[in-house]
């Protein structure tokens, strides 16, 4: 599990007047709290829940937050380090570039179908730029597959970043495409992690099409981390 301590906004906390080093703690500890009542109870948690479980007053919760919007933010950090936790491993493994999207598909799909309530609050989260880039690390593999791909066919080094519409876009696609099976559970868990993994690799080779890189779905990629 990631420390929920990391993930507390540190903007937050500089602004916090002296005791802030005693605040911290229970701004985790509701932080927590708000996460585990989502998990129970869905997107319609109230504060009344998440003050129970955090062993706080009701009216303690804000004490510690600007606002609700403030407390949610927190919270969609929190759920977007979990799974960039969980799908990290396979996007530093070596393989071809559908093996990698999968394995990292693979772990993605797990993980909402361990918390539903959590993944569906993440993704309605709204998409303000920071927490835009909460949610699209966890489809950070995009681009370190662009970079391994440059290295490989020996390209000139990509200096850009991939831009963000293409990796909303992304996480667009594969957050729909989840919510709706999570709702319907009209496809095997192995048929969404085969489907999405094709849909994935298309935009990817899309993308590097583009780039001028050639590659197909044989080529064998040795991502950064891998290779070091």
């Amino acid at each position: 599990m990631v420390d929920v301590g990391k993930w507390v906004d540190t903007t937050a906390v500089r602004r916090a007047t002296k005791d802030s080093s005693r605040r911290a703690p229970k701004r985790a500890q509701i932080v927590l709290a708000a996460t585990d009542a989502i998990e129970e109870h869905g997107l319609a948690v109230n504060t009344a829940q998440i003050a129970d479980r955090a062993g706080v007053a009701r009216p303690h919760v804000y004490r510690h937050f600007d606002s609700k919007d403030d407390l949610d933010d927190e919270v969609a950090r929190y759920a977007a380090a979990e799974l960039v936790a969980r799908v990290r491993p396979p996007m530093v493994r070596t393989g071809t570039p559908p093996e990698i999207i999968r394995g990292v598909i693979e772990e993605a799909v797990g993980w909402a179908a361990e918390h539903p309530n959590l993944y569906r609050f993440m993704a309605a989260r709204q998409q303000t730029k920071a927490m835009h880039r909460a949610r699209v690390g966890r489809s950070r593999f995009l681009g370190e597959i662009v970079d391994a791909s440059s290295a490989y066919l020996r390209a000139k080094q990509l200096t850009d970043e991939v831009p963000d519409g293409i990796l909303a876009g992304l996480m667009g696609m594969v957050d729909a495409s989840i919510i709706w099976w999570l709702d319907h559970q009209d496809e095997q868990q192995r048929e969404v992690v085969d489907r999405l993994t094709r849909q994935v690799w298309l935009v990817f080779k899309d993308l590097v099409d583009q780039l001028g890189l050639p590659i197909d779905e044989g080529t064998e990629l040795a991502l950064p981390d891998a290779a070091g």
